[in-house]
């Protein structure tokens, strides 16, 4: 869809499309403030299509797209704690990031480091210790489970309600 022949409402669909209010899309576009004439103008399907359009190539510039979208969901949803350590000699956890793949470093929330001295005196020793923490797996699991439709919220509903009314039987 082209820019729109009126010069306010192709401002008025500029602005929606930044993320201004539609009140104040409004008045940018040159009109005086009124809640109901802004709320008819955004229901006008031409500065809707507009809108997306403007939304859609804000996107594409970005490099924006569902699959991309897509796959960095599933390189948090499928990230594994076993990609990002080993075991020790000791069998305790040792981190190992040496060979962190893109992908799995796309998965990591957060990365803490604290060096400090663990005791006093002659028996003090330095210490380092390293927390890491993956973004939300089941979230992510989930919005793509949504993307797919994987997920119906709304069931199917079968029955039958019998109310009683003063000793009468009626079914709906």
């Amino acid at each position: 869809m082209p820019v729109l022949s009126n010069p306010k409402h192709e401002r008025f669909a500029q602005e929606l499309a930044k993320g201004t209010g539609v009140g104040a899309a409004f008045v940018a576009a040159g009109y005086k403030a009124n809640d109901g004439n802004a709320s008819r103008l955004n229901g006008n399907e031409k500065i809707r299509a507009r809108v997306q359009e403007l939304l859609s190539e804000g996107a594409e510039r970005a490099g924006v797209t569902v699959q991309r979208i897509v796959e960095e969901l599933a390189k948090v949803g499928f990230a594994n704690m076993q990609d990002y350590m080993r075991v020790g000699p000791d069998g305790d956890p040792v981190l190992d990031f040496s060979n962190l793949t893109r992908d799995q470093a796309a998965a990591l929330a957060e990365v803490t480091v604290e060096d400090f001295k663990d005791s006093r005196g002659e028996d003090a020793r330095e210490v380092r210790r390293v927390k890491f923490k993956l973004n939300d797996k089941l979230s992510a699991l989930e919005k793509l489970g949504k993307h797919l439709g994987m997920f119906n919220d709304k069931g199917p509903h079968a029955g039958e309600i019998r109310i009683i009314i003063s000793g009468t039987d009626a079914s709906l």
